[in-house]
């Protein structure tokens, strides 16, 4: 499955990042408008192989917010235009180039932070880091954040055993629509 979903995985980047082109250029200037600092956010993760790779977001955040996992950030660090980029999963977008570099996958667990130890030491009890983490992934779509490592390392696990072509297309489907 692996060449067939690299192959897909960068026909739709591509296609996605040239058709979407104009939304990523709204949502910038939103972005930069709304607060100050840069539209993207670059953020060092965890991929393949625990290799670190600097991972692209639209800002969500105000400027100077620790580096911290989604979950032990205060609401209050969330810009008004951030909260609804995360709502719609639209800062998730410029992750498409991280697709594209190779970096990541449409679909396959979310990569965590290089200080995530806990959830570092799961995944790689549970072979994890075998795949390129994804934009979306199993686990984003049945809700499970990373503030429980060990649930998601078994999620994530879990979608590297059943993993289909026609299991992706479904995860990425339900991510879209419930935005």
């Amino acid at each position: 499955m692996t060449p067939i979903k690299r192959i897909l995985d960068i026909a739709a980047a591509a296609a996605g990042l040239v058709l979407l082109a104009p939304v990523l250029l709204v949502v910038a200037i939103l972005v930069a408008v709304s607060s100050p600092g840069p539209a993207l956010f670059r953020q060092k993760r965890v991929g393949r192989d625990e290799r670190t790779f600097i991972c692209n977001k639209f800002r969500t955040m105000h400027r100077g917010t620790r580096q911290r996992a989604t979950h032990e950030i205060s609401p209050s660090a969330i810009t008004p235009v951030g909260s609804f980029l995360r709502a719609r999963k639209l800062d998730e977008l410029p992750q498409l180039w991280n697709v594209l570099t190779g970096e990541m996958s449409l679909v396959g667990p979310r990569p965590c932070l290089p200080n995530q130890e806990r959830l570092i030491a799961e995944r790689r009890r549970r072979n994890v880091f075998s795949v390129r983490p994804g934009i979306t992934g199993l686990a984003q779509v049945q809700g499970v954040d990373m503030s429980n490592p060990e649930r998601l390392a078994e999620i994530d696990q879990t979608y590297i055993r059943t993993r289909t072509m026609r299991m992706d297309l479904r995860l990425l489907v339900k991510t879209v629509f419930r935005s």
